[in-house]
């Protein structure tokens, strides 16, 4: 009988590891489909290993050859991985299995987007929307691919049409505005105001403004001359506006004005920081500067929030002074009706606002006293390139020591982009 040789310590380990290794990878084929696509996308997203993820989609595929959500996704890692004509195969078969598969639309439009095919896109993205008619995604993209064509009108009215299913979507209104700026980097406004009281002033305020804005590469820039009756006396102020782009994330707002009249301040400025934020938040802070016979110097924060198609925002004005805050918080809401420009707004607050033309005199008045404010306004979009607007304001004022007065403002706005 042939004697069978003894194995090292060394040979025993070196057979328990093969004999680990084997059972592991046995182990590793018993995975279900589902748990193999969970590895592939953590391979494709947590690692950027895309071969691998690669591999593992195609052995869930092995067990589960109609599972369409492996089968898009395989085909967005072909794509990530320059192979567009295997991600094409990948997306047609589902599109054949199943005609209706929004995802499948919207990974092979991004495929031929991507690889600078904007008309091949532009025929899945419209297949996909004949199914989908409101989907964001689709909409979101045969706007960035008729902007691709340099069919902008078609852009603009494909993003309205997102932002009238969701205002909230951020990357559909930088979009607009972006294809606005390309559009019509001009705008003329007219506006004009009517200020009511029945106990404070004898006479009515009159207020009217011509603004010109002009989008640039840094942002945009308005020029506006204000004039305005009050007391019995005529002003005007000129101001200049400009809403630099920082980054994606941040822009800001700037402002200088000059009056030589006492209907006005003497000079005006003001700057703020606006950051967007996750989830359809929007915050600011800044500060305005108003001279009168002193300096008046207003600290201001908001918070601004896009839920379905509206808007809500909080601001509150800080005015420090003697000893005192004086504090002004007025809550808004906007609710859009189609486009980015058509929308219905209504807000309550208390204090006065420096931003508002038509009431900011009151800050060399009555910083200190109560007010109380309700405002309700309509705007839309007429032909495109016109756009009009009507606001109603309500304050009840204490104009002095526990006195209180009523005071009803009317306005109107035109404005024609060109």
């Amino acid at each position: 009988m042939m004697d069978i040789p003894r194995l090292s310590k060394r040979a025993w380990l070196f057979y328990l590891i093969i004999c680990c290794t084997f059972l592991r990878a046995a182990a590793q084929d018993e995975r279900s489909s589902d748990q193999l696509f969970q590895d592939a996308r953590k391979a494709a997203f947590d690692n950027k290993n895309y071969p691998l993820a690669i591999q593992l989609s195609r052995q869930a595929l092995a067990k589960s050859p109609d599972y369409s959500d492996i089968r898009v996704f395989l085909g967005r890692v072909y794509t990530w991985n320059d192979h567009p004509d295997s991600a094409r195969a990948e997306f047609h078969y589902v599109l054949q299995a199943h005609p209706d598969y929004e995802d499948a639309y919207v990974a092979i439009t991004d495929l031929e987007y991507w690889n600078d095919r904007p008309d091949t896109a532009l025929v899945y993205v419209n297949q996909g929307l004949q199914h989908y008619p409101r989907s964001e995604e689709l909409l979101l993209r045969k706007a960035r691919v008729l902007v691709a064509k340099k069919e902008l009108q078609g852009a603009a009215q494909t993003a309205n049409q997102l932002l009238a299913v969701n205002p909230a979507n951020g990357p559909g209104r930088a979009l607009l505005n972006s294809i606005k700026d390309q559009v019509r980097k001009n705008k003329i406004d007219l506006s004009y105001d009517y200020t009511y009281f029945d106990k404070r002033f004898d006479q009515p305020w009159h207020l009217a403004s011509i603004g010109y804005s002009r989008q640039t590469k840094l942002g945009t820039v308005i020029g506006r001359l204000n004039y305005g009756h009050k007391f019995g006396e005529d002003g005007l102020q000129g101001e200049i506006e400009a809403y630099p782009r920082i980054s994606p994330t941040f822009y800001s707002y700037v402002n200088a004005g000059y009056s030589g009249s006492s209907i006005f301040p003497k000079y005006r400025a003001g700057f703020s920081l606006y950051a967007n934020l996750p989830a359809a938040f929007e915050a600011e802070l800044g500060f305005r500067y108003l001279y009168f016979d002193d300096a008046v110097w207003v600290y201001t924060a908001s918070v601004g929030k896009y839920y379905s198609n509206f808007w809500f925002n909080l601001r509150t004005y800080l005015t420090p002074g003697e000893g005192d805050l004086s504090r002004s918080f007025t809550f808004t809401t906007r609710y859009y009706t189609a486009g980015a420009d058509d929308f219905i707004t209504f807000g309550l607050g208390t204090g006065i606002s420096p931003d508002d033309q038509r009431n900011n005199i009151n800050y060399s008045i009555n910083t200190n006293l109560t007010s109380y404010k309700f405002n309700l306004g309509y705007q839309r979009t007429v032909g495109k390139q016109n756009i009009i607007g009507a606001m109603a304001t309500w304050y009840y004022e204490e104009f002095r020591q526990k006195t209180y007065g009523n005071q009803v403002n009317i306005g109107i706005i035109l404005q024609r982009r060109f």
